[in-house]
């Protein structure tokens, strides 16, 4: 009689494992870690002061080309007056650039694009080192409306081999002698943009000892001045993220905005400072072989460990 219990008493276990089996399998289906950016720590949070004394990891290359470095005893800070706090650019998860240390030929192209039509801003920039590594960081998404930037694309990515030379031929080019704001000039007629609908563009070049920022503001002729640093740092940030790219219907392409500026010229007229118009950043030489002993060209990821401010 034990034996027949016993034999009846299979079944029943084999259907209670099975839904047992099954509730689990479907508890296990969720993701073991939050949706969002990866965190430092792995999920569940850890000890709760840990998360403040613990190490942190460094961030990845892309991230921080230049690693967090920071100024030497003998070096000064580039000054940098784009109109842009150091608060804004942590909010784009962007370094600030007032932070920057560079040294030698490196060079940071920054690209703010701002449609005075939609709430929608992308930023690009691009970063050469000295080791000849090239790097860009572009972001895009809605500045308006919520607490932090809405809908916000992310690229981090090194540029081709080959890139660093072709941002360098930037440095010295004749836009950087401009002057910030402009206006057009046609023989004896003279017009300050307004930005009604266009779209308005500042950009940066920031080099050892100097920085200067110039915006141009809807008018084809006054963005064609600035084609080829648009084209450079748009180009970069392409193909990496389709939803940047829809951004940019016409690609990199500021042919027209150059046509527009040459025609300009070569009727006589020309740009001219507009009344809002401000002096630049003040600069200064730096002196040769004076950094810090022992400082790398490249990033030294020590410096990102943890406490670095940034």
């Amino acid at each position: 009689m034990a034996r027949l219990f016993a034999y009846a008493l299979v079944p029943l276990l084999i259907l209670a494992s099975s839904a047992e089996a099954q509730f689990f399998s479907r508890r296990s289906s969720e993701p073991a870690e939050p949706a969002g950016p990866v965190q430092p720590w792995p999920y569940p949070a850890p000890d709760a002061q840990d998360w403040w004394d613990g190490e942190w990891p460094v961030a990845a290359e892309v991230l921080d080309p230049l690693g967090g470095r920071r100024a030497g005893r003998r070096e000064r800070m580039t000054a940098v007056d784009n109109g842009v706090d150091a608060n804004l650019y942590r909010l784009w998860g962007l370094p600030p650039l007032q932070w920057q240390v560079l040294r030698g030929d490196e060079m940071i192209l920054e690209v703010w694009v701002r449609p005075s039509g939609s709430v929608r801003q992308m930023v690009t920039r691009v970063v050469v080192r000295q080791d000849d590594k090239a790097f860009v960081q572009a972001r895009a998404g809605l500045a308006c409306c919520e607490p932090g930037i809405a809908r916000r694309v992310d690229i981090n990515a090194e540029l081709p081999e080959g890139a660093a030379a072709q941002l360098r031929a930037l440095r010295n080019h004749d836009m950087w002698s401009a002057p910030r704001e402009v206006r057009v000039t046609e023989a004896e007629d003279t017009a300050d943009a307004i930005c009604v609908e266009g779209t308005a563009y500042d950009v940066t070049l920031m080099v050892p000892g100097r920085s200067v920022s110039l915006r141009r503001a809807c008018d084809r002729a006054e963005i064609g001045q600035v084609a080829d640093a648009l084209e450079a740092a748009v180009k970069a940030a392409l193909g990496h993220d389709t939803r940047f790219d829809v951004l940019f219907p016409r690609g990199a392409d500021f042919s027209r905005a150059r046509t527009a500026y040459n025609q300009l010229i070569e009727s006589g007229g020309r740009l001219q400072a507009a009344r809002t118009n401000r002096a630049q950043a003040p600069s200064f030489t730096p002196e040769p072989n004076r950094t810090e002993e022992g400082a790398a060209a490249a990033p030294n990821a020590a410096t990102g460990a943890a406490g670095t401010e940034r």
